[in-house]
């Protein structure tokens, strides 16, 4: 049995910034960073890997030492279940900026208020208001 599953995400040069903007949207916390140093792989003073949490949820992510030909797809998000309307509605607008919103928000049926988007490192989020 595993000891514990933790969403990774893989960026090129953008890890810091982006794991700071979900810290600071989702009110979470960093619990670990490892950059790298002189001499190491990657560029020096990128993230080799780090770790945070969000809404009790834990990621860990990099940046890639090199290129690569893919980024994040929409087939898989991170799913938010907001406390409320404003908060929905604050992730949205912070997380569409810059980036794509693949379903805009509104009253799909199965919630009270639904977004999916796309943030600007290609992240893909889905923001429920159940």
């Amino acid at each position: 049995m595993p000891r514990s599953v933790v969403t990774q995400l893989m960026f090129e040069g953008k890890a810091e910034e982006a794991m700071n903007l979900y810290v600071s949207l989702f009110n979470g916390s960093v619990t670990a960073v490892e950059k790298y140093r002189t001499g190491e792989h990657g560029p020096e003073g990128t993230i080799k890997r780090a770790e945070f949490t969000i809404a009790g949820h834990r990621l860990a992510c990099i940046d890639s030492p090199m290129p690569h030909a893919f980024t994040f797809t929409p087939s898989a998000s991170l799913f938010v279940e907001c406390a409320d309307e404003a908060e929905l509605d604050a992730a949205f607008a912070t997380l569409s900026a810059g980036g794509a919103v693949l379903m805009p928000p509104g009253g799909y049926g199965f919630s009270k208020k639904f977004t999916w988007v796309s943030d600007r490192f290609g992240v893909s989020w889905q923001l429920n208001l159940a």
